[in-house]
Parts: C-alpha cells; sequence; structure tokens
C-alpha cells in the first residue's frame, strides 16, 4: 500500500523536508509514504479565498491517484489515537487501496473536497503550521505502523 501525502505548499524550509523524510524513509516498500506537493495559489490582501480554495482543490482532484482512499486532514474531522490510527491503516491495507491524505492550504480544502473524502481526519484541536503538520503525519504514520508490527519505537504505556 502507498500512502500518498498530498500537501498545499513547495519550497518548505530544510527541517521540514529533513524531518519528513527522517520517518518516511523508516517505512517499508509495504506501507511506503510519498509527498506530492501542490502549489499553493498566490494570496493577496484582497484575495477572494473560496476562490482560491476552489483552485487548490482542483489541483487536489488532479493529484489524486487512481483508486486510492481519500482522507482529508480537517479541524472538524475525528481525532484517532495512535492505537485507533493504527487500526485505520490495518483496514486501509486489508482494503486493497492506495491511501491519499490531504493537508489543505492555509485557508483549509473546499467543501468540494470536503464532500468526496471517504475520512475527515483531525490531528488535534490545535492549529499547527501547514509545514509542521508534514512532520507530525510522518512521525505518526510510522508509529501506528510500528504498533501495527509490534515494534518498540511506541511505549505508551
Amino acid at each position: 500500500m502507498n500512502i500518498f501525502l498530498l500537501a498545499v505548499g513547495t519550497k518548505m524550509p530544510d527541517w521540514v523536508t529533513q524531518g519528513y523524510n527522517e520517518y518516511a524513509q523508516r517505512l517499508p516498500a509495504k506501507c511506503a509514504l510519498v509527498l506530492k506537493e501542490i502549489p499553493a495559489e498566490k494570496r493577496l490582501k484582497n484575495s477572494n479565498i473560496n476562490a482560491i480554495t476552489e483552485k487548490e482543490s482542483e489541483k487536489i482532484k488532479a493529484a489524486i491517484p487512481n483508486n486510492c482512499r481519500l482522507v482529508v486532514l480537517d479541524v472538524k474531522g475525528k481525532s484517532w489515537s495512535t492505537e485507533q490510527l493504527a487500526t485505520r491503516m490495518q483496514d486501509w491495507m486489508m482494503g486493497g487501496q492506495d491511501v491519499a491524505l490531504v493537508i489543505g492550504g492555509p485557508d483549509g480544502l473546499s467543501n468540494d473536497i470536503l464532500s468526496i473524502a471517504q475520512e475527515k481526519w483531525s490531528l488535534s484541536a490545535l492549529t499547527f503550521p501547514h509545514p509542521l503538520v508534514r512532520v507530525i503525519l510522518a512521525e505518526q504514520i510510522y508509529r501506528a505502523y510500528t504498533v501495527t508490527e509490534n515494534h518498540p519505537y511506541h511505549r505508551a504505556g
């Protein structure tokens, strides 16, 4: 199974790339994490935010690989513990589809993308900078994978 991380934004700081790669590279080929960056639309002082999120959503839809389960990160989504994420990943793997995880731009995702998602996942009630979400997501995917493999990386009591 491939897990495609579709993230709005390009040209991340080195620490983001290094942090993301640290965890993505730990995953085996049977559960690969593949980053697809989506260029963000330019935002000006008087930009039409709805039009911007619609344009970004069109780019996201075009980047979703065929036959993927679509999971969007959304503040209104369901919050999962590490163990629940591990169970979701096992379900995804058993389902035989690749998964596309979507991180929207600074203004979130359009209703169009939200409406076609099979799942909505909230990392936290807190707001994180989008570059940091890439690193958190990669680490959590790796952590959940280690739970499925009874690896000692995750040592929750």
